[in-house]
């Protein structure tokens, strides 16, 4: 570590970054960003620690407008005194001024016993794996589920009715213990009351001093229709208890919901694919095609080239919480039997003689520009 004669020798304004005019708020506002950086804590280095130093120095001085005219007009021998102190003229109150949220809540800075402070209760999960058909029309459920409760015996209190807690003699009542760091004096929550500043020597025999126990919980579960895979359902209040008089958590419900046979979606709408022969697409059909709500009859045009996609208005999936509904998309497939009877293979050459197509390449963008036309 650096001699401290040379630590307190670093020009003060130069070392934080301001000029020799700077406002408070700037003064302040570099002190800060070089104690982050430096702090042992985050920086556990021995030069880290000088520089940490030199940065509290600089501000204890610069930050007092008379040790702040002394130094301008005679330097370090204008403020000796004040700088060979180091970082004892600071009080929590300064380091918890400057530093605000991160060190308050990085080291507890300030703070109070959280004695009277309610500790609100945890979140629970629950997974729920619905049908695919489930999931489009929705579905009320009942599921059941195991959660932190006030205890009944001591109404959450710990101990038994008549016998209150006692004051934590580890921190006297304060909620917090205090660490000696260097030359930094930590406070932090006191690790026998947990920052209450009180601790149960006699527990209740029901909940063993938790305040809580365990229990079966019944809730009715109302899935919209429409909801997606890994939608999230929350229930305010319905989690673990709170402790202290903090209040409870929540259940949030996650949906899993299994594949369709052969239906694929895509936000509200639904797609299938449908085979048919060739007869069915040159000449023209109708036929079944399923939905969820039962089979519907679909016309399908003659000349019809396979892959043709054909859109059923209103038979997809609900909109979530709202009126309408997706479509479903009948993508057309013809399908190639793979053997023939002689009879079928003398029509099917007879035709072929009859249609005349050259079997003659084309470019991808003109076989597209054809099966538009065609459509």
């Amino acid at each position: 570590m650096s001699n401290a004669s040379n630590v307190t020798k670093v020009e003060y304004y130069e070392f934080l970054g301001v000029s020799r005019d700077c406002s408070d708020q700037e003064l302040k506002t570099a002190y800060r960003r070089l104690a982050m950086q430096y702090h042992p804590d985050r920086n556990p280095s021995p030069e880290a620690e000088d520089k940490f130093k030199t940065a509290s120095e600089a501000y204890q001085v610069l930050s007092d407008p008379q040790k702040r005219a002394a130094y301008d007009r005679y330097g370090h021998a204008g403020v000796s005194g004040a700088s060979s102190s180091g970082f004892e003229g600071f009080t929590n109150a300064d380091v918890g001024d400057i530093f605000g949220d991160f060190f308050g809540e990085m080291f507890n800075m300030g703070g109070g016993r959280r004695n009277g402070r309610g500790q609100r209760g945890r979140d629970i999960r629950y997974d729920l794996q619905l049908e695919f058909e489930e999931a489009v029309f929705g579905k009320q459920v009942e599921i059941q589920f195991r959660r932190a409760e006030i205890c009944t015996d001591c109404r959450g209190t710990g101990a038994p009715a008549g016998r209150g807690p006692e004051t934590c003699k580890q921190c006297a009542g304060r909620g917090q213990v205090r660490y000696q760091q260097g030359f930094f004096s930590i406070a932090r929550t006191c690790p026998i009351c947990n920052g209450s500043g009180q601790v149960i020597t006699d527990p209740c025999l029901q909940c063993n001093g938790a305040g809580l126990t365990d229990r079966r919980h019944v809730i009715s579960v109302s899935v919209p229709a429409g909801v997606e895979d890994g939608t999230r359902i929350r229930y305010q209040g319905e989690g673990d208890g709170g402790r202290s008089g903090g209040g409870k958590g929540d259940l949030y419900v996650v949906l899993s919901v299994k594949p369709h046979e052969f239906f694929e979606r895509d936000g509200n709408d639904l797609h299938c694919v449908i085979f048919v022969s060739f007869p069915q697409v040159a000449l023209g059909d109708e036929i079944q095609v399923p939905t969820l709500e039962g089979d519907t009859l679909l016309r399908i045009q003659e000349g019809t080239q396979s892959g043709k996609e054909y859109r059923l208005r209103g038979k997809g999936v609900p909109h979530l919480n709202e009126h309408g509904r997706g479509d479903l998309v009948v993508q057309i497939v013809v399908q190639t039997p793979k053997k023939f009877t002689k009879a079928q293979r003398d029509l099917l050459r007879q035709l072929g003689e009859s249609m005349h197509i050259e079997n003659k390449p084309t470019s991808r963008n003109l076989l597209s520009k054809m099966k538009d036309l065609f459509s």
